[in-house]
């Protein structure tokens, strides 16, 4: 009887509903993220492995590494992410743009690092504003639900938004001639286009709408876990991590610094 007595607060912990992501994650040992299959390179999985790579892999490890826990990941996409966090199947999601419809949500992090959104574009076209583009003529394609599709559908109203369910659908648009443009987040873009050049060329439209890449979370009252990764985040930014991981992983799909285009700052 005084076993089972002190064994059952023990089993009320680890079934409370009110425990929150920072505890879980001590208690377990485990940090659960959602992964890109398609989105070298912030995410790259090896398909005859299943061994993931990307440098928000990296990022991730090194803060379940000082966490003391296990990283497990989950595949989703930048669509389904934010639905992820809230239907509390990850406990963090590395390469989300902050935008008002997200935060409405979800909670953000500090920037990882500053990007921009760009448009990959048809050979024979290469519009210079978002002005250009929102025009009943031009036909641009974005993965459904991601801030690629939030952007074109505040920017380019007028144009024809063909929403599709990944990013590689979008770009598989373009190389077909569906479509004229495909908008992308610009590392996204300087990596489709090293794969592929003989898709097009990539534009910063002006005005540059820039952004940043952030770490989102389960919104929830105890906010331990957003403070330390925000912490960890900026620790690490100051020892030059989160760069060296950024442009080592670059590097792996052919990209350098020197491919950077004016509007992302790492």
């Amino acid at each position: 009887m005084t076993a089972a007595a002190l064994a059952s607060p023990a089993v009320a912990q680890t079934a409370d509903p009110n425990e929150s992501t920072f505890a879980r994650i001590r208690r377990t040992k485990k940090m659960r993220i959602g992964a890109v299959g398609g989105g070298a390179p912030y995410y790259m999985k090896d398909l005859a492995t299943g061994q993931w790579k990307g440098f928000y892999i990296d990022i991730a490890k090194g803060l379940a590494d000082d966490m003391e826990a296990e990283l497990e990941i989950t595949e989703t996409t930048w669509g389904n992410s934010v639905l992820d966090l809230q239907a509390n199947k990850i406990d963090i999601f590395f390469g989300l743009n902050p935008t008002p419809k997200r935060a409405l949500v979800v909670d953000f992090s500090v920037p990882v690092f500053n990007n921009a959104f760009a448009i990959l574009c048809k050979k024979d076209f290469k519009p210079k504003s978002w002005a250009e583009l929102n025009s009943p003529d031009i036909k641009i394609a974005v993965d459904q639900g991601s801030s690629h599709d939030q952007v074109v559908s505040r920017l380019t109203p007028k144009a024809q938004i063909t929403r599709l369910k990944t990013a590689d659908d979008a770009t598989a648009a373009l190389q077909t001639g569906r479509v004229d443009v495909q908008c992308l987040i610009t590392m996204l873009s300087l990596t489709v286009l090293k794969k592929n050049p003989s898709l097009g060329q990539l534009v910063l439209p002006t005005p540059i709408f820039a952004t940043t890449s952030n770490a989102g979370f389960r919104r929830e009252t105890d906010k331990t876990w957003r403070d330390y990764v925000n912490t960890w985040i900026d620790f690490n930014k100051g020892l030059g991590f989160i760069r060296n991981a950024i442009i080592t992983n670059m590097e792996l799909v052919g990209v350098t610094e020197a491919d950077i285009p004016p509007g992302v700052s790492l």
